[in-house]
């Protein structure tokens, strides 16, 4: 059943892999949001301004891994990314993030 299931939704990314090569954190969470809690090392763009803030985003040359509270914003985010030519992942819920790049 595992190797359906991976067959279906493809390997498990690492993202503490890709944070120690140098990846980018963004959460896509409103800034109130991200003031309650966060990942040390991530920026906030919300969602809502990642259409405006892709040349600022590219700039960095670096993949970037998205986060939010519970995956959905991020997923959405990490699409817009993708498409315009950005290597982008979804990291999903910021807290589910933080343990797996410890």
């Amino acid at each position: 059943m595992f190797n359906l299931l991976s067959g279906l939704f493809g390997p498990k990314t690492d993202f503490k892999d890709l944070v120690n090569k140098g990846a980018i954190i963004i959460d896509v969470r409103t800034k109130s949001e991200f003031s309650s809690g966060h990942i040390a090392q991530s920026i906030n763009i919300p969602v809502d301004q990642i259409q405006s803030n892709i040349k600022k985003i590219a700039a960095y040359k670096k993949p970037i891994i998205t986060c939010c509270a519970s995956g959905m914003r991020s997923s959405a985010a990490a699409s817009a990314l993708t498409k315009a030519g950005i290597e982008a992942y979804n990291g999903g819920p910021w807290s589910s993030l933080q343990q797996a790049i410890r």
